[in-house]
């Protein structure tokens, strides 16, 4: 069996038996099923594999963000890649929360039901708008690194990366040994890819076991409309602006971003799977590292349009619980707000509540409507992780193919980056 098929399977058994636990009452609080699988095994389990991925995602970002600025040898040229980067993943943001909000008020989902919040929830003040860009330019690299903020990792490796470029023949030492460390950081992905079916096993039966039925019931309707604009824009939205923008076939790609899909939505984690979606882009998708190394963990930063979508379903559902009238400045500003708060929030499970709370407090909805969606908060964001890592992929390809750092020939090759023993390799450009 390939990877894809047995991390498949492993998801596909860990519903069955998260299901079996939930339904028979078994993981109550105290039980031996809740003791020693849920949060014994299976919490265990779940959790070491997260935390390997974890580990990589630092040395990992560095590593290949230094490499492919090295890579592409051309200051100029990077201007470009991260300027057209940037604005794609904005303008798919925008796309994503305004189809939320339309889809979302169309429906009136939440209208007649009053339900109260069970569950309390401390939103979170979030950083201004001018803290988030000076915080961009770390006052220690190494602290930043130690804590895992993104933005300044990336900001640093690009600066780095730059002034190696600049140093010239005098820094080829230098960027050789960072390329041979990259070497070896895709090689511990590898070894750790091995053992990915198991954990998603894990990951997935402990989520379903502790998901409780009755609040699933009570916001079908949410549920159901989130996921739908959820894969709305995984299936349409992201397929038009890949196909318009590259011509490249969007059946393909589905094919190709399947496993990194499954590892998003069983991690919920877009950091966490930067190693996975990298891995894909560059030796499934034909994207050359000088590319991928930039727009993969930059797109996992500030690329949240699967946690657009939740903002902009979830503000219509709790406004129209509460009677709250938004109107069209309501509206757009969740959209300014939730564009804005992609920008600098981390690509862990669980920020979108702690953005979703920013959102509530600048349209006057009250914070404590978020307990009414936390039960299920779990499930879908495993969905929208899995539509965030998507849409790092599909920037990282149109903006490849723009800059002729893509190979055709892997694209279209079906069984392209298959061999999971295979280290990592710069691809030729097509």
């Amino acid at each position: 069996m390939n990877t894809t098929f047995k991390v498949l399977l492993g998801m596909g058994l860990g519903i069955i038996v998260g299901l079996i636990i939930n339904l028979t009452g078994a993981n109550a609080s105290g039980t031996w099923a809740n003791n020693y699988l849920t949060n014994g095994v299976f919490y265990v389990v779940g959790t070491m594999f997260v935390n390997a991925l974890k580990m990589l995602v630092v040395p990992l970002v560095f590593f290949s963000l230094v490499t492919g600025v090295c890579g592409i040898g051309d200051i100029k040229m990077l201007g470009r890649i991260g300027s057209k980067s940037f604005f794609l993943y904005l303008f798919t943001t925008a796309m994503a929360i305004a189809s939320a909000l339309l889809i979302a008020s169309s429906i009136g989902i939440g209208e007649g039901m009053n339900a109260e919040s069970a569950v309390s929830f401390d939103g979170k003040a979030s950083p201004p708008l001018s803290t988030v860009l000076i915080n961009i330019i770390p006052s220690n690299p190494i602290s930043a690194m130690a804590q895992g903020d993104m933005l300044p990792v990336i900001f640093f490796s690009i600066m780095f990366g730059v002034s190696i470029l600049m140093v010239g023949k005098k820094a080829l030492v230098v960027s050789d040994f960072v390329e041979s460390l990259n070497e070896i950081m895709m090689k511990m992905v590898t070894i750790i890819m091995a053992v990915a079916p198991y954990a998603v096993f894990c990951l997935i039966a402990r989520a379903i076991a502790d998901l409780g039925m009755d609040l699933l019931a009570q916001l079908l309707g949410y549920v159901l409309v989130l996921i739908g604009v959820l894969l709305f824009h995984l299936f349409v939205t992201l397929q038009l602006v890949l196909k318009v923008l590259s011509g490249l076939s969007p059946i393909t790609f589905m094919k190709k971003m399947r496993n990194t899909q499954v590892f998003a939505f069983s991690t919920s984690s877009s950091n966490a799977t930067i190693p996975v979606t990298l891995r894909a882009v560059t030796k499934r998708l034909g994207v050359k590292n000088s590319v991928a190394s930039f727009s993969v963990p930059f797109g996992a930063t500030i690329n949240m349009d699967g946690t657009a979508i939740m903002q902009g379903v979830a503000t219509v559902f709790i406004a129209n619980i509460y009677n709250v009238e938004l109107g069209m400045l309501g509206y757009l500003t969740v959209i300014l707000m939730s564009v804005l708060a992609s920008i600098g929030t981390a690509g862990v499970p669980g920020v979108g509540l702690i953005m979703l709370s920013m959102v509530f407090a600048q349209v006057g909805l009250p914070i404590e409507g978020i307990g009414l969606i936390l039960g299920v908060d779990r499930l879908l964001d495993m969905i929208r992780t899995a539509v965030n890592v998507s849409g790092d992929a599909v920037v990282s390809v149109v903006v490849a193919k723009s800059e002729g750092q893509f190979n055709q020939e892997v694209y279209d090759d079906p069984d392209a980056g298959n061999a999971t023993d295979q280290p990592l390799e710069k691809h030729s450009v097509a």
